[in-house]
């Protein structure tokens, strides 16, 4: 997904974020919003690498499975941006997991071990400043505990790679009154997956369709 882009500006920026709040005002009431077409607020550029499935041998307890996807982040906006993502994997039963929670600090010393390239870092030390421009972009990898293997779709979103936001209203299914809802510009990926994964090699899950915008 990384691509060039011209930084926007001021007056430029102002104008698009005019005609969405327009496009806005007017949008059906109930209607689920979608992400501007023109970005209007600070926003990085992610390239996905594949997600894959392995099994690390964790000291004392065992052979277990893991999620893991490596990525890069770049930064073609202009200024300097805070770079702090949240990473997390849906399956179609339900399972909603954070990237790093649950997963033991040797689990991941031995998948930077695994992955073998120095410039990949991990979850944690990957935050802080990215300064603009292709050659300041940064390689990370994220990890999710694989709790269950007998799925057939998979999703990943990461929050936070925009600054973009909107307030949805929805009726609350117990109590029937409107709640207000503050919805952020998250990158969604979707993969299918073979059912039980058991068996299952290192292979690259396939991805359905290139990843893309929401508002969640």
């Amino acid at each position: 997904m990384r691509r060039s882009r011209t930084p926007w500006t001021r007056p430029l920026r102002a104008l698009a974020i005019s005609f969405v709040a327009l496009g806005a005002a007017f949008t059906a009431p109930g209607a689920a919003p979608e992400p501007a077409p023109i970005p209007t607020s600070w926003e990085f550029d992610f390239d996905a690498g594949p997600l894959r499935l392995t099994r690390v041998d964790v000291p004392g307890v065992g052979v277990r499975p893991y999620f893991y996807l490596t990525y890069t982040v770049t930064n073609f906006w202009g200024d300097d941006l805070l770079y702090a993502p949240d990473f997390y994997l849906k399956t179609d039963q339900g399972e909603v997991l954070r990237s790093g929670v649950d997963i033991p600090p040797a689990v991941t010393e031995e998948m930077l071990s695994r992955l073998g390239n120095p410039l990949i870092s991990d979850q944690i030390s990957i935050l802080g400043n990215v300064l603009e421009g292709p050659e300041n972009a940064r390689s990370g990898v994220v990890i999710w505990p694989a709790t269950d293997l007998d799925v057939d779709e998979i999703l990943v979103f990461v929050a936070n790679l925009s600054g973009e936001s909107t307030v949805f209203w929805a009726k609350d299914r117990e109590t029937g009154q409107r709640r207000r809802h503050v919805l952020r510009k998250t990158l969604m990926l979707q993969y299918s997956t073979p059912g039980d994964m058991t068996d299952r090699g290192g292979e690259p899950l396939e991805l359905v369709e290139k990843p893309r915008w929401v508002m969640r």
